[in-house]
């Protein structure tokens, strides 16, 4: 059995991460990737919970651009990430690995009430646990839930899976060839150079609590189990300078 850094995990994915090579929805092919390396740290005895985006699906930003009231477009993004979810669980179960999907949003005949003491419960008998719904609250991306829920479980990283980018830059590596890799940065330092590593509300928690994040491409072979591992990979955003 190979030596564990983090037993107890929040993994944020991206919602253009399970829509693979394509422009929209879901790429199975993805999500079955994904799924088998969530069941081999399961299997390593790691406590899981996953907060899912939707941005393959919806997202409210755009649809707020085209003209959409702000708080709808929120509301309907919720619900693609509860769409994501179901889709997550079902890969999951069919691997055999033990799935709870709980939501921000109370919608009784797919999924449970988001319950924290019960969330946490689950992962104590290794059940995975996927957060859908965000926060359940408008003006909250995706990154704010994931930041909130990793700390209301107690985990001891935020692992944060980007879609074809490989760690934090000091700009765009998409558009801009001269931006550079940075291997490990503080929250603070994070914060100041306004890098996208997540949204502010977001980054910000995780400095308060003392929470580390490890960001990496979400189609790095073997990304998470090298994470958990405590393996290099990505960029480490830590407290510590």
């Amino acid at each position: 059995m190979p030596e564990i850094k983090y037993k107890r995990v929040l993994l944020k994915l991206s919602g253009e991460a399970l829509r693979g090579k394509g422009s929209y929805g879901i790429d199975n092919k993805t999500l079955n990737r994904i799924a088998l390396q969530i069941k081999e740290i399961v299997k390593l005895g790691v406590g899981v919970g996953i907060v899912v985006g939707g941005g393959n699906i919806f997202r409210g930003s755009e649809a707020e651009a085209a003209g959409m009231e702000r708080v709808t477009a929120d509301y309907a993004g919720m619900l693609a990430t509860v769409i994501n979810a179901l889709a997550l669980q079902d890969v999951l179960e069919r691997l055999g690995v033990d799935t709870r999907t709980q939501s921000a949003l109370e919608i009784e005949k797919v999924s449970e009430p988001y319950i924290r003491r019960r969330a946490i419960r689950h992962m104590e008998k290794g059940r995975v646990v996927i957060f859908a719904g965000g926060t359940g609250n408008p003006y909250m991306t995706a990154d704010t839930a994931g930041a909130l829920r990793a700390i209301e479980i107690s985990a001891e990283v935020l692992l944060m899976t980007k879609n074809g980018v490989d760690g934090i830059y000091t700009a765009d590596p998409r558009k801009n060839p001269k931006a550079e890799k940075i291997e490990k940065i503080t929250h603070l330092k994070a914060l100041s150079m306004r890098l996208k590593v997540m949204d502010t509300t977001a980054l910000s928690l995780c400095l308060d609590n003392k929470l580390p994040i490890i960001v990496f491409d979400s189609e790095a072979k073997d990304g998470i189990l090298k994470a958990v591992l405590g393996k290099p990979i990505g960029t480490l955003v830590t407290s510590e300078s």
